[in-house]
């Protein structure tokens, strides 16, 4: 007869949960709008995670802040402290995806 249990498992293991990646999906939308804004700028730049870290960003400071992930140091999830090119990224697009207008002409002073 088998000593394993009803799966196949080994009896009097405990299994271990994971330690990051768990955590409450966002059933009430309280971070629909971000998540939106990243899966949008992902499909616009061909699934180049790369190119929407300043979103992503903000889609898990959104999930902190409403307690839907645990309180995490950014810089243990692979962004740097500071680092103002992302965040400016992210702030150019704006909720409706279109980047704000404005900027400049090469060779013409800003009046």
């Amino acid at each position: 007869m088998a000593s394993g249990g009803a799966f196949g498992g080994a009896r009097g293991l405990q299994p271990k949960p994971p330690e990051k990646g768990v955590f409450p999906l966002d059933h009430f939308g309280e971070c629909k709008a971000v998540k939106e804004e990243y899966m949008k700028c992902l499909k616009e730049n061909k699934h180049d995670s790369e190119k929407c870290k300043g979103v992503a960003k903000k889609y898990l400071e959104c999930r902190m802040s409403k307690n839907l992930m645990a309180q995490e140091d950014l810089s243990k999830l692979g962004f740097k402290v500071h680092d103002k090119r992302e965040d400016q990224k992210a702030e150019s697009v704006r909720s409706d995806g279109k980047k704000p207008r404005g900027g400049f002409v090469a060779g013409i002073p800003k009046s």
